[in-house]
């Protein structure tokens, strides 16, 4: 398999402060990318179901000469925008399209792949989910991966948690949902017309799941014991957040354990949108049964709202085992505000310390960068979900300059 061309990256760095492309990688023009995760000298890369591109393998050995080596294409009527990898284990989800009916017809759920040949994954099970299937995990701890899966009698997703003791065999251990969710067993549902009430991901931490619920608001569940989750507290932004909350869209619930700090992202999911702002909202969690909002991150500055497509926050870096640590530094994808970075070292009032814009793919309107991942060197591999594919990010020297 040949990659595109290398790309003259000093086309790509024209509007940034503190970062800069070193690499980039179109994915062999299949540059509808999302989820990025890491084996070895390899990138693992989602992609939103453009096109019959599921997941690509990337060389990184050299980082300014990204290389595609090996592209697995997703089942028909699914996406399989997410990836998720243990030690040699690789997951990839399967979830029908936005706006789509369920259909029983469909490979809804996940599948388990074996990296003991990085460029050629080996599929070891698929695991069927009725309804919408899995939209995303976390997989950082063996035997168990928790993850937002579907089953009849649910609308949307639910938290999960499965074993992979046997990765040819997973095994649900446990579910839990918001109360009025599961209208398959007569619950009738507590919340406005036209909330869309869902579990999105978990970010783990101890004996803690630090759940985004979408309109839902925010879950913090116990799960000291796997076989049965409990709530610690519900967070509902409509609540607490300043400005109000108005339509949820809850993407990420990051914890920083060692300040008692959550930061939380309102994924913008309409174009063209300048009234209806949204945030990364910080959020103080010393007691946890009274969480209180502390700040927002400060909002890119310019026309984003006015070149196309979304303007507003939707990824961070989650900081998994073997990648970047800090408990100072905020890593956001900003759609067509592209990377920004911040220094929350005064939690109280956060300021940028960089941002790269890369300019738009070639027949799109603006960029949309999608998610990212800093490597455990400060590398940061991040994605456009729009044509443009993978961008790799180094620091320059007026990296927190005003």
């Amino acid at each position: 398999m040949h990659d595109s061309p290398t790309t003259d990256v000093s086309q790509l760095n024209a509007e940034a402060r503190g970062l800069r492309v070193i690499g980039h990688t179109d994915l062999n023009g299949s540059g509808d990318a999302m989820h990025v995760n890491f084996y070895d000298k390899y990138a693992y890369v989602g992609h939103m179901g453009d096109r019959s591109i599921g997941t690509s393998v990337v060389d990184i050995s050299d980082p300014t000469n990204p290389r595609v080596v090996y592209q697995m294409e997703k089942p028909d009527g699914v996406r399989t925008h997410k990836v998720q990898i243990l030690g040699d284990i690789l997951l990839v989800n399967q979830e029908i399209y936005p706006n789509a009916q369920p259909d029983p017809a469909l490979p809804t759920g996940f599948k388990v792949f074996s990296l003991e040949d990085p460029t050629r994954p080996n599929e070891l099970a698929y695991y069927h989910m009725p309804g919408h299937g899995v939209h995303r995990f976390k997989y950082i701890e063996e035997p168990y991966v928790y993850m937002s899966g579907s089953d009849l009698g649910f609308d949307r997703q639910i938290f999960m948690i499965f074993d992979l003791s046997d990765p040819a065999n997973p095994v649900e251990v446990s579910r839990w949902w918001l109360p009025g969710m599961n209208h398959g067993a007569g619950e009738e549902s507590r919340w406005h017309s036209g909330r869309d009430v869902w579990h999105h991901h978990a970010n783990i931490v101890g004996d803690r799941a630090y759940c985004s619920w979408w309109d839902g608001g925010v879950v913090i569940l116990d799960i000291s014991d796997k076989s049965a989750p409990k709530l610690v507290k519900h967070i509902i932004l409509d609540d607490l957040a300043s400005p109000p909350q108005v339509s949820g869209s809850v993407h990420s619930v990051l914890p920083i354990p060692e300040r008692n700090l959550l930061i939380v992202t309102e994924e913008e999911i309409v174009d063209d949108l300048a009234t209806q702002k949204k945030y990364v909202r910080v959020f103080d969690i010393s007691d946890e049964q009274r969480p209180r909002q502390i700040s927002i991150l400060p909002e890119p500055q310019g026309d984003f709202h006015t070149r196309g497509g979304r303007f507003g926050p939707h990824n961070l870096h989650e900081m998994r085992a073997g990648t970047y640590q800090s408990v100072d530094e905020v890593f956001v994808t900003y759609f067509s505000a592209g990377v920004r970075v911040y220094d929350l070292s005064d939690p109280f009032s956060p300021r940028e310390l960089a941002y790269h814009v890369p300019p738009s793919p070639d027949g799109k309107r603006a960029i949309q960068m999608n998610d990212l991942i800093v490597n455990s060197d400060g590398l940061i591999y991040a994605t456009d979900r729009h044509d443009g594919g993978m961008y790799i990010f180094e620091r320059t020297d007026d990296w927190g300059v005003r």
